[in-house]
């Protein structure tokens, strides 16, 4: 099956992944999966790196350079190559992936649901506050892949990232979120695998103990990445830092469709 699950923690960095989310590390353990350490580009900001873990073009060439960028974005992305491949596509993310390919600015009134659409996700619950629980946001993506038998299905939580900025990549609260979407992904992971998805779990960019992240420090730069899928060799290359580049190219090759001219070639599997 060609179908792939990406998963993106908002800013969870790597060292805190590999410490505390216990079920994820266990199925490391237990070789089913291969465990990578992926390099942020820079800006290490949120917007800028949902446009390069989507189309695998740097900032500078892309025209996404910050969070306060509001624009649809002029790259192809994996979205769109998806599409045009007669996969269905859809999300369950904050409202910033709603304006980078579907619609800009985001209307809260009118742009929270958008399903069965011609747009480029095709399917769309996309929430615009930084707390909105994880678990109802996991249940979202549950419902896309479930109702609209999504192929490609991007679910993105925020509530790491929410932590970190209120208290600290250190701090009690930052882990807790961490171990809380561990438990969550453990109660759908396996039945997605089960039936046969492809699951990739990663992150845009990490946290300092500033309750921020811009720069270039390994904790606001290196982010987890673990895929579960029959096209990777099981196993942990987590001493192996993959280029965030990479990332676009690789839901390519999972999804057996041709990656555009502007993306890298997959190098690391």
């Amino acid at each position: 099956m060609n179908k792939v699950i990406l998963v993106v923690l908002d800013g969870l960095n790597a060292k805190t992944a590999h410490t505390y989310m216990g079920f994820l590390e266990h199925l490391i353990e237990n070789n089913q999966c291969a465990s990578y350490t992926v390099k942020s580009e820079l800006p290490a900001q949120s917007r800028p790196l949902y446009e390069v873990i989507q189309t695998g073009v740097p900032s500078y060439l892309n025209g996404i350079v910050s969070n306060a960028t509001v624009k649809r974005s002029k790259e192809t992305s994996v979205f769109q190559l998806a599409k045009s491949a007669g996969l269905k596509t859809g999300a369950a993310s904050y409202h910033w992936v709603s304006e980078l390919y579907n619609k800009a600015p985001f209307d809260f009134m009118t742009d929270r649901i958008q399903l069965d659409t011609a747009h480029t996700i095709q399917n769309g619950l996309f929430y615009f506050e930084d707390h909105y629980p994880d678990n109802h946001l996991i249940a979202d993506g549950a419902y896309l892949i479930n109702e609209k038998q999504t192929d490609y299905t991007l679910i993105h939580s925020m509530n790491i990232d929410d932590s970190g900025h209120k208290f600290g990549s250190q701090s009690k609260e930052y882990v807790q979120a961490t171990v809380k979407i561990d438990a969550i992904l453990a109660n759908y992971l396996m039945d997605w695998l089960v039936k046969g998805y492809q699951v990739v779990v990663t992150a845009d960019h990490g946290m300092n103990d500033y309750c921020t992240h811009n720069g270039v420090t390994d904790d606001e730069r290196q982010v987890p990445l673990y895929i579960f899928s029959d096209k990777v060799t099981t196993g942990d290359y987590r001493e192996t830092l993959v280029p965030q580049l990479q990332l676009a190219p690789l839901m390519c090759h999972l999804l057996e469709i041709e990656k555009s001219a502007a993306m890298q070639e997959l190098t690391f599997i």
